[in-house]
C-alpha cells in the first residue's frame, strides 16, 4: 500500500491562508481565510486543476492549508491536493463544530465555517484510506450487498408462504433450513399459478445471489492474495481465535494503513465498541457503547466473538467475568460486546507491531494466555 503523508492536526501558525471547501459533485465552493480576515469567496466546478490554477494565481508563495468534509465525492479531490505537494485535512462531518441557533445552510456558509473552524485549530482529520484500502471497501460492499440479497429473499419465500397457511419444508437433520434438499422441495411444491411464478422468481432470485455472493467473496480473497501488505496483515489476524477470512476483509477495509494506529483504543473507537460518557463534577457516568463508525463490521467482530470464547480459554473466562456481573436479561449481551472490545485491542497489537497472535499454555498456568511472537 501507498503510504500519503496525512495531517490530523495542523498547527494554524504554520500557514498563512486557510480555505474551507464544501464539495458535491458539480462545484467546489471555497472560502480564503487569513488570520486577520475573510479573504474572499468563489465557486468553481468541481475540477482540482481549477482550484490549483486559481490559488497559484491569487495566492502566489503563500502558505495554504486545505479542509473539506468527507462525503460521496470521495477522496479524489485530497488525492490530487496532496500530489501538487499541498496540505489538505478531511474532516468527519459529525465532527465539525455547529452552533445550536444556526437557520441559515448554504454551500459558502458551510465553507466560511470550515476555513474559520481550521484557523482557529478545532478540526482533527480523518485516516484518508490508501487506494488499496478504498478497493477492499468496495468489495466488501459488494459482498454485503449479495448477502443483504440472499438474506431478504430467503424471508420473503418464508413470508409469503406463512401468508397463504403453507408450512416452510423441512429436511431430515434439521440443521440447514436452506440445503440442497430443501430447495428442490420448494421447486416442486404443488401451487397456484400465480403462487408458482412468484416463487419460481424468488428462488432464481436467491440462487443469483449465492452465485453472485460466493464471486464477490472470491473475488475479495483474491484481492488480498495479490497485495502483498494485505496478504500479510490477513495471515496475521486470521491467528487470533475467532477471526477468520471474512472478517479479516472487513476489519482491513476500516481500518486501513495500520501504521497510523498511536494507541490500543483506536481500533475499538473506530468500530464504536468505546463506552459513551456523561459525567459532571465528581460524578463519572459511562452508557452503552457509542456505535460511532461502521456498523457491519462492528456486528461481525461481536459475532465472532462468540466463537472466539469457545477456542480462547482466557477470553471464555474473561466472558463469564463480565456476565456475572451484570442482570441475566442483559447479561450475556454485554459480555459479548466486552469480549469484542478486548478483541479490538488484539488487532491492534497483531497490526501495529506486525506478530501473530498465539495461545500459549504452560503448566504453571492453568488458563491460557495470550501473547503475541515474532
Amino acid at each position: 500500500m501507498i503510504i500519503q503523508q496525512q495531517h490530523f492536526n495542523l498547527n494554524p501558525f504554520e500557514f498563512d491562508i486557510f480555505a474551507g471547501m464544501d464539495v458535491d459533485k458539480r462545484s467546489i465552493s471555497v472560502t480564503f481565510v487569513s488570520h486577520e480576515a475573510v479573504l474572499r469567496s468563489i465557486k468553481i466546478p468541481y475540477d482540482s486543476k481549477n482550484l490549483m490554477r486559481y490559488v497559484e494565481k491569487q495566492f502566489p508563495e503563500k502558505r495554504i492549508a486545505f479542509v473539506y468534509e468527507a462525503g460521496p465525492t470521495g477522496f479524489g479531490l485530497y488525492d490530487d491536493l496532496v500530489a501538487a505537494d499541498r496540505v489538505c485535512l478531511v474532516v468527519s462531518p459529525s465532527q465539525t463544530p455547529r452552533t445550536a441557533a444556526e437557520r441559515i445552510k448554504t454551500n459558502r456558509v458551510d465553507s466560511r465555517k470550515l476555513a474559520m473552524a481550521l484557523r482557529g485549530g478545532e478540526l482533527r482529520g480523518i485516516h484518508v484510506p490508501s487506494v488499496a484500502c478504498r478497493q477492499l471497501r468496495h468489495l466488501t460492499h459488494l459482498r454485503e450487498v449479495f448477502l443483504h440479497q440472499v438474506t431478504s429473499t430467503k424471508l420473503r419465500i418464508k413470508g409469503m408462504l406463512l401468508l397463504e397457511g403453507i408450512g416452510f419444508p423441512a429436511d431430515g437433520n434439521h440443521r440447514n433450513q436452506w440445503s440442497g434438499e430443501i430447495i428442490d422441495r420448494l421447486k416442486n411444491l404443488s401451487l397456484p399459478e400465480v403462487l408458482r411464478f412468484k416463487l419460481d422468481q424468488y428462488l432464481e432470485t436467491l440462487q443469483f445471489g449465492k452465485t453472485h455472493l460466493l464471486e464477490s467473496t472470491r473475488q475479495t480473497a483474491c484481492f488480498c492474495k495479490k497485495d502483498p501488505e494485505l496478504r500479510e496483515c490477513m495471515e496475521l489476524l486470521m491467528t487470533i481465535p475467532g477471526i477468520g477470512s471474512t472478517v479479516g476483509f472487513y476489519l482491513l477495509s476500516r481500518i486501513g494503513d495500520w501504521r497510523l494506529l498511536t494507541h490500543p483504543s483506536q481500533v475499538g473507537a473506530l468500530l464504536g465498541l468505546v463506552p459513551t460518557e456523561n459525567s459532571t463534577g465528581d460524578r463519572t457516568r459511562r452508557g452503552s457503547i457509542s456505535r460511532m463508525g461502521d456498523s457491519v463490521t462492528r456486528n461481525k467482530l461481536i459475532e465472532t466473538s462468540w466463537t472466539a470464547i469457545r477456542h480462547d480459554p482466557e477470553l471464555k473466562e474473561f466472558y463469564e467475568r463480565i456476565r456475572l456481573r451484570h442482570p441475566a436479561p442483559v447479561a450475556a449481551r454485554k459480555a459479548i460486546v466486552a469480549v469484542a472490545r478486548k478483541l479490538s485491542t488484539r488487532i491492534y497489537a497483531v497490526l501495529k507491531y506486525q506478530r501473530a497472535y498465539v495461545i500459549r499454555i504452560t503448566k504453571s498456568e492453568p488458563q491460557a494466555q495470550g501473547t503475541t511472537r515474532g
